[in-house]
């Protein structure tokens, strides 16, 4: 998912996203601990994901106090 999507998004958006992108990182690191997943690096753009969503709710976040 791209920083310029995830930043046109709205706030209740990000948060079904977010909750969305957790599961999947779960069932990503199941699945690479039982040896089914084909691709670990979907583990790391997931986590990169993540990150990149809870960056833009935090700024958000910041903006709407300023």
């Amino acid at each position: 998912m791209n920083i310029k999507d995830i930043k046109q998004m709205a706030p209740s958006e990000l948060t079904k996203t977010l909750r969305e992108q957790k599961e999947e990182l779960f069932n990503l690191r199941f699945q690479h601990s039982i040896n089914q997943l084909d691709n670990p690096m979907k583990i790391v753009e997931t986590k990169k994901t993540i990150a990149r969503i809870l960056t833009v709710l935090r700024e958000k976040e910041l903006s709407g106090k300023a």
